[in-house]
């Protein structure tokens, strides 16, 4: 089958969605497309009306191992026969024992304590929580083009859109943003020292008008920016702010929801920087293979630092998701999958840059695994956003039989299962070629009714 034969019907996918939005809250989903899932494999998705789709999306980033991987369903078939559910809040399971164990050993450096919860949100409040508690001190420094979750404390540190804090306020209070580094847009003339160098002048402003550093609790940085477009920062910018911590009795905290886990081909993406070790980390998404957990792993001395119940969720180290996050802990390792990654990201890299040499509208290709952000406008040198165009191209691959969804309205989202195979990878590339010649020849037509995007 071609790419340009595979035209896709969603009659019943739309049908039901009408029928769900007469009960369903707007402002809980994101809209692109007419997509109902039905049930998904490996790197593979089947809608309501039956039509497959190649997944370059990976639910946000959680399905790192792919969708119902046999060891994470059996180790889920297994557990829920024996526990479902006790709080951990009051009495411990196997499965989360074992977990806990486990993930305080996968951060290398001083002896590491974990706490649980359920969503990466309620993580990074942990951090909010630890950090206060350890140091003292009050305020947050977190950057501009972040998303760190939706709960008051998480939305309150996230930087990426005005309705996560629109008609919302007062916000979680003594919170600073600063800017998160942009190498594609320098300049004139910056070489990536000068960017660093730049960017860390505009940091340290805060500091030297209004916020005491010695009121300051932590600095909470997503090492590669997920929903901020896939962006990392300069080695130089990310050692400078860390050895700022250092100075000022600060605490070094990384986000390592969307990124960890072998997203970058590393199984923490602050591990693409030399000799980082953060204080505090979230993780979350991919840790139980979407099912719902999240971890807060810190230094021994900072997580002893608050009582129970501080950071207690009924549902907190449940022993299904417990589970699922230890097959997905072996799967990681016995798939070699963090190495797949690098190997299927650079070849992933290398067909994105031929696309950029035959389509203008590709300004920057940004690739650190099977993770790229890849950022489209209307002219290379004034590098202007191009949203419509990154709209009919997502859109044009959807009705071809790939899911493909945009960051910041304008950079394509490049986030597969780690087990991709290289023919879907050839296909989707196949199918992306053909969406920016169409797009070029404005021969896509999105429907006028359809809202995509955020």
């Amino acid at each position: 089958m071609t790419t340009q034969e595979a035209h896709h019907d969603h009659e019943v996918d739309h049908r039901l969605i009408m029928h769900e939005n007469e009960a369903f809250s707007k402002a809980s989903r994101i809209n692109y497309f007419d997509l109902v899932i039905e049930s998904a494999h490996n790197s593979t998705l089947v809608d309501a009306d039956g039509n497959e789709y190649i997944d370059l999306l990976a639910s946000a980033s959680s399905i790192n191992v792919g969708h119902t991987n046999e060891k994470v369903v059996r180790a889920i078939q297994r557990q829920a026969q024996k526990l479902i559910h006790y709080t951990s809040a009051y009495f411990p399971n196997r499965p989360e024992q074992e977990l806990i164990e486990r993930l305080s050993q996968t951060v290398p450096g001083a002896p590491k304590e974990v706490s649980l919860a359920n969503s990466g949100s309620e993580a990074n409040d942990a951090i909010i929580k630890f950090a206060r508690g350890y140091t003292g001190r009050p305020y947050i420094v977190s950057f501009m083009d972040s998303y760190h979750g939706s709960t008051y404390g998480s939305m309150t540190l996230s930087g990426v859109s005005l309705n996560m804090a629109r008609k919302m306020g007062p916000l979680l209070p003594d919170v600073v943003h600063v800017p998160y580094p942009d190498l594609y847009r320098r300049h004139k003339n910056e070489t990536e020292h000068d960017v660093a160098v730049r960017y860390f002048e505009e940091f340290k402003q805060p500091f030297e008008s209004y916020l005491p550093a010695d009121e300051v609790a932590c600095i909470l940085i997503e090492p590669i920016q997920g929903d901020g477009g896939i962006r990392k920062a300069p080695e130089e910018f990310m050692q400078l702010v860390y050895e700022f911590c250092h100075q000022n009795g600060i605490l070094f905290a990384v986000d390592e929801i969307n990124q960890g886990l072998g997203r970058t081909g590393k199984m923490w993406s602050y591990q693409q920087f030399q000799d980082i070790e953060p204080d505090l980390m979230s993780v979350g998404k991919s840790l139980a293979s979407g099912m719902p957990l999240s971890a807060t792993i810190g230094k021994k001395e900072i997580m002893e630092s608050l009582d129970s119940p501080a950071h207690t969720f009924t549902t907190a180290g449940n022993p299904i998701c417990c589970a699922a996050s230890l097959a997905t802990l072996d799967v990681l390792k016995e798939q070699k999958l963090l190495l797949r990654s690098l190997e299927k990201g650079n070849y992933a890299k290398k067909k994105f840059l031929e696309l950029q040499n035959r389509y203008p509208e590709i300004g920057d290709v940004r690739m650190y695994g099977l993770n790229g952000g890849i950022e489209l406008v209307k002219d290379q040198k004034t590098k202007v956003p191009d949203a419509d165009f990154a709209n009919k191209i997502i859109y044009y691959a959807f009705m071809h039989g790939v899911l493909m969804i945009t960051l910041k309205g304008n950079i394509l989202r490049f986030q597969p299962p780690l087990v991709i195979t290289q023919e879907e990878l050839d296909y989707a590339f196949d199918v992306l070629n053909d969406a920016f010649k169409a797009a070029e020849n404005n021969q896509v037509i999105i429907p006028s009714n359809a809202k995509i995007g955020w």
